[in-house]
């Protein structure tokens, strides 16, 4: 099992990791200077669950871009399931 922490909410990715006793899973989240999201998984997941820390709180639009693009990047690296963890949904009323 794997744990990934976007940028939205690392404080609370570190806690969940710590309680499961787990590094967190090292992976380059960043931008280009035209602000496109750039996500490198740095460590092998292949047939691993991994699961992904992000809310979609302000700015909505780029966490949830964020979001997508690291789950691309996991799902590319054939992790075997892939959970995104979400704990201030944007856009869900």
């Amino acid at each position: 099992m794997k744990v990934i922490a976007c940028n939205s909410n690392r404080p609370l990715a570190e806690a969940i990791a710590t309680f499961l006793n787990l590094p967190l899973t090292k992976a380059n989240i960043r931008r280009f200077s035209d602000m496109e999201v750039f996500v490198e998984i740095l460590e092998n997941v292949r047939g691993e669950d991994v699961f992904v820390i992000q809310s979609t709180s302000h700015p909505a639009n780029d966490n949830l871009m964020e979001l997508l693009v690291t789950l691309d990047a996991l799902k590319r690296a054939s992790a075997r399931r892939i959970t995104a963890v979400i704990p201030y949904f944007g856009y869900a009323r």
